[in-house]
């Protein structure tokens, strides 16, 4: 399949395949989630391998992955047809280091393209005459070529190839930090050099569950590397009516100290730029997480840059790794700390600021020229998002975190 890059990155659909994807494109939307929930049950049928140690079950389960699937593609086809020279670049991105973190390989994405080919045929019908599947097989490898190309460079920065990504730790320490999060303090259990991760980035960890089929989450690392361990934070996550979280309830219940973990080298592409500008960062609830590691790292370095960290909780004992970001923002010199505790405002903690209820920026004395750094739920984040660019912070100084399989809803606002 040949496709076509501008100087400068761009992408480009054929003359031919462009004016078929723009007239079909509105009929392939408004059943992208039927044909992505197809998809994803004839390619399981078909390599049921795909369901040990790649995809995660729950969102499967729940339905959010079809979603994150339609979404995805529809944003990059859509940008295909109407902003060619803008193109979804946080997506793939975000994507690619996901793909990354999971040791996807570029075979994989030829089993992804005919399910899901045969998934728009099955759902359209006579609809996909063969120029409309030419045209929309074409959009698949823009987007698939994209990625490859991506991951191939983050395996490469990392001296891994896919098949290498994974590793054995040992859990060293389990940490209560709050009634539902708990400190995981990995220990390095071989000779192969530690890939030093970069301030913000996670790695994947793949958990053997009871019926013997690997799942993989990804964690945020909360501290600077040693060379020796790794750390994550894990909340559990209750179902709310739904199925508890399979994964992080077995990692609180059932992993002991001693017990070996697979885990992935570090990837994410939401990375602390230490340009010398004050830094901002927002979070929520176990949102914090990037944002302690990236703290981490500039006490590390001795940083003398002004850094405020903006975070909204339920209360105080639910504010996960609070003593240690206390400690470490003690450690900078131009530090400042303020929270928003939904059930008041009491705290223990040295507090540049403490506010009751929900976050609010209106009135905030934020630092000039600043780059902002969000990690929190989807709407919380798009929330504080849209406020900073009401306040006049330019697009390209917001970076956002997303986890789960919602990495193409931050975009849409």
């Amino acid at each position: 399949m040949a496709f076509t890059y501008f100087p400068g990155g761009h992408i480009v659909l054929s003359d031919k395949a462009r004016p078929i994807v723009e007239a079909t494109l509105p009929v392939v939307g408004e059943h992208i989630a039927e044909i992505a929930n197809r998809f994803y049950a004839h390619m399981f049928a078909e390599h049921p391998q795909l369901q040990d140690g790649v995809f995660n079950r729950g969102n499967q389960a729940e339905g959010s992955q079809p979603k994150a699937l339609a979404g995805s593609v529809a944003v990059f086809a859509t940008a295909l047809v109407k902003s060619p020279q803008q193109l979804p670049e946080r997506l793939l991105t975000r994507i690619a280091h996901k793909h990354a973190s999971l040791g996807i390989s570029p075979d994989q994405y030829q089993i992804v393209r005919d399910n899901l080919m045969w998934a728009i045929g099955d759902v359209l019908g006579d609809a996909v005459t063969p120029d409309v599947a030419a045209a929309w097989d074409e959009v698949y490898w823009l987007m698939a070529y994209a990625l490859i190309h991506q991951e191939r460079g983050l395996y490469s920065a990392r001296g891994v190839t896919a098949e290498r990504v994974w590793r054995q730790w040992r859990v060293a320490q389990k940490v209560p930090e709050t009634d539902d999060v708990t400190l995981f303090v990995m220990q390095r259990i071989d000779d192969r050099p530690v890939k030093t991760s970069l301030p913000g980035q996670y790695i994947s960890v793949n958990v053997l569950m009871p019926d013997g089929v690997r799942q993989p989450r990804q964690f945020s690392l909360t501290r600077a590397d040693d060379g020796e361990h790794r750390y994550f934070a894990v909340k559990r996550v209750h179902g709310g009516g739904k199925p508890d979280g399979e994964v992080s309830n077995l990692l609180h219940d059932r992993v002991q100290v001693g017990d070996e973990l697979t885990m992935s080298v570090p990837y994410g592409d939401v990375v602390l730029d230490d340009g010398g500008r004050p830094v901002v960062f927002v979070s929520a609830g176990i949102g914090v997480t990037p944002m302690a590691g990236m703290i981490s790292h500039l006490v590390a370095a001795r940083s003398r840059l002004k850094v405020t960290l903006l975070h909204a909780d339920a209360n105080e004992v639910s504010f996960p790794l609070r003593r240690q970001i206390a400690a470490d923002l003690a450690r900078l010199p131009q530090s400042a700390l303020h929270v928003w505790y939904e059930d008041g405002t009491g705290s223990e903690l040295p507090l540049t600021g403490t506010h009751a209820g929900t976050m609010e920026l209106t009135g905030m004395d934020l630092p000039d020229n600043a780059v902002y750094y969000l990690c929190g739920p989807i709407a919380f984040m798009q929330a504080i998002r849209s406020s900073l660019l009401q306040r006049g912070v330019s697009v390209r100084d917001i970076q956002y975190e997303v986890f789960g399989p919602d990495l193409w809803q931050a975009d849409t606002d």
